[in-house]
């Protein structure tokens, strides 16, 4: 995107629990990769079209995944949900679990290795971050096609600038008529 506008990138790092604060701040320009479009953020931002549509699914260790193939079977006592704190996968569990542990965890990068360790049942999180995960870890399966407990669509978080919102939506367009943006996806799926 910062070639087509024949611009630099400087990257910002954020968290889910400080995303929409770091970007009323103006501490980045664009908030890119993974981000839902929610109306609770919709009041602050932007969104660009959603370049992907999933929903919030579980992912276990392949020996138990079909354990937890509903929020029913999910919410029962002594299931240890994991969840990163701030985003919607913790507004989903706070809607929906009334009698499983939610075990909040501030490393993302190192969630699902609390799975695969047995330190935590399930995570319940956004079906492509389970379709990478699973790549990345062999133990780990999702339920088996598009299943999922939500709707959700993914986009890019926009200031209320409508030109930068056309320019995105421009660009998104086009990267995807080129084949490239699934590209982007099945080089990231595959775990490289």
């Amino acid at each position: 995107f910062a070639s087509h506008l024949n611009s630099s990138v400087l990257l910002i790092q954020t968290s889910w629990p400080t995303l929409m604060a770091d970007f009323a701040a103006g501490k980045f320009d664009i908030g890119m990769s993974g981000i839902s479009i929610t109306d609770v953020r919709k009041r602050q931002a932007l969104f660009s079209k959603p370049y992907h549509v999933g929903g919030k699914t579980p992912i276990a260790r392949c020996n138990q995944i079909y354990s937890f193939s509903s929020i029913a079977t999910i919410d029962q006592i002594g299931t240890r949900i994991i969840v990163n704190p701030g985003g919607t996968n913790q507004r989903f569990l706070d809607g929906n679990i009334r009698r499983a542990t939610i075990l909040v965890f501030e490393d993302n990068r190192d969630i699902f290795q609390q799975i695969v360790n047995g330190r935590a049942d399930l995570m319940i999180t956004d079906r492509i971050e389970v379709a990478l995960q699973s790549t990345l870890h062999p133990e780990l399966c999702g339920l088996t096609g598009n299943a999922t407990f939500t709707y959700q669509e993914k986009g890019y978080l926009i200031p209320t600038d409508p030109e930068l919102q056309a320019a995105v939506n421009n660009w998104l367009d086009k990267t995807r008529q080129s084949g490239r943006l699934q590209d982007a996806f099945e080089r990231h799926l595959s775990g490289n």
